[in-house]
């Protein structure tokens, strides 16, 4: 039998929390409207959960269609409103400098306030993807036998939550860190064709709880203990991440089949 889809995640801002589905398109950019915001500090440079944690304890909700974006905090808090943006300004986002629109409105102060220091939110340009890679990384893979690998390598009894790697697709029916070996191979995913790029290194993103942003799991000590020394194409190894070669429809359940 064929690995198959364990699960799709995304998220309209790029740092807060994921959103799980049962189906998605993927182009050559990616799931349209995943990571389609991002925050940046008084420095004008792209933050994310990896510096601020409570990030990720907010829950966004985005239409398009309507234009417009919900923030749901803990607590009950709540901004919505219409997604109007300003001027273009420079910011920096992974090592770039971009040319951006800032999102108009209160969201910008009220993440401000969640996180207790300076932030804006702001549109990713049209032509360039949110992922960190861009387009050569439109599609991430996480298999959850490497999950349960790492669970073994750290002792616990409990499964890891996969959110902390914020990948988009979750693989099962493979060997622990079998995709390691797609790298530089096709594989059809869905409907689509993905080449497979490198190695996701990994942050200390991926030790905070995926609720909360509380850190709580030595990820990257686990991680180094037994991944630190292979051939990779990124520090800490931990899933994999592809370039679409023909966009299409994924869903849960949907086969995944090297090339």
């Amino acid at each position: 039998m064929p690995a198959t889809i364990a699960w799709i995640s995304v998220t309209p801002v790029k740092g807060l929390r994921l959103q799980q589905r049962d189906e998605v398109e993927l182009t050559e950019d990616g799931v349209p409207g995943d990571r389609a915001f991002f925050l940046v500090d008084e420095r004008g440079s792209m933050v994310s959960a990896t510096r601020l944690g409570p990030l990720v304890a907010v829950v966004p909700e985005h239409d398009p269609p309507a234009g417009t974006l919900a923030l749901r905090f803990p607590g009950g808090g709540e901004v919505v409103g219409p997604t109007e943006l300003g001027e273009p300004e420079e910011v920096r986002f992974s090592g770039l400098s971009l040319r951006a629109r800032p999102v108009l409105g209160s969201f910008s102060a009220a993440l401000s306030d969640h996180c207790a220091r300076p932030l804006r939110l702001f549109a990713m340009p049209p032509e360039r993807p949110g992922l960190d890679r861009g387009r050569v990384g439109a599609a991430t893979l996480l298999s959850v036998a490497s999950l349960e690998r790492l669970r073994a390598q750290a002792g616990e009894t409990e499964p890891v939550d996969p959110r902390r790697f914020r990948m988009t697709f979750g693989v099962e029916g493979l060997e622990p860190h079998e995709e390691d070996s797609w790298i530089g191979r096709d594989v059809s995913v869905g409907d689509t064709l993905l080449r497979v790029m490198g190695n996701v290194g990994r942050c200390a993103a991926t030790t905070r709880q995926p609720d909360t942003g509380v850190v709580d799991f030595k990820t990257l000590h686990y991680l180094k203990a037994y991944r630190d020394r292979l051939p990779t194409t990124e520090p800490l190894p931990f899933g994999v991440y592809a370039q679409v070669r023909r966009p299409g429809r994924v869903r849960v359940g949907d086969a995944v089949v090297p090339k």
